[in-house]
């Protein structure tokens, strides 16, 4: 059963653009919580090294393609977290910025993994009904602002970011 809890119903909002290190995957995640399991792993404990963690850090992830039409395969997905413009890089850790600009933002606390497609299909529909078209030359992002392994229930708290015209 879907229970998705929205926090804040979607509103245009004008976000910055943000530097961030992140690990890449291709493939199949819909669903995959070990992926995002393992990216995100990967990336603290090499920011954890680093000792980049502070009070501003957040941990995002950024897509590319509409699941709707992209093959599973093709997915692209960066697992993400906020540094310094001067922070080095190396291995598998790569360094980008996220584009700011406008974006539709609605935050929502989800039981779990299977309410993120719910929870991306109302900020769509809230789309289509405002007339509003998908810029994809920018990346859609999840920007978590918890750890569900902290939660009492487990949910997870977060804010979904699409990219507008």
């Amino acid at each position: 059963m879907i229970n998705l809890e929205i926090i804040n119903e979607p509103e245009i909002t004008e976000l910055e653009e943000r530097t961030v290190a992140y690990v890449s995957f291709v493939g199949d995640y819909v669903g995959n919580t070990e992926v995002f399991a393992e990216l995100f792993g990967k990336l603290g404990n090499w920011a954890g090294q680093k000792q980049l963690f502070g009070p501003d850090t957040l941990f995002m992830s950024a897509y590319y393609d509409d699941p709707g039409v992209t093959p599973p395969e093709d997915l692209k997905l960066d697992a993400c977290m906020t540094i310094d413009d001067d922070v080095e890089v190396d291995g598998d850790i790569k360094k980008q910025k996220l584009p700011g600009g406008k974006y539709v933002v609605m935050r929502v606390e989800l039981t779990g993994a299977e309410e993120y497609g719910p929870a991306w299909e109302k900020v769509v529909e809230w789309l289509i009904q405002n007339n509003l078209e998908i810029d994809m030359s920018r990346a859609s992002y999840e920007i978590y602002l918890n750890s569900p392994e902290e939660h009492l229930e487990k949910h997870h708290i977060l804010d979904i970011c699409m990219p507008v015209e």
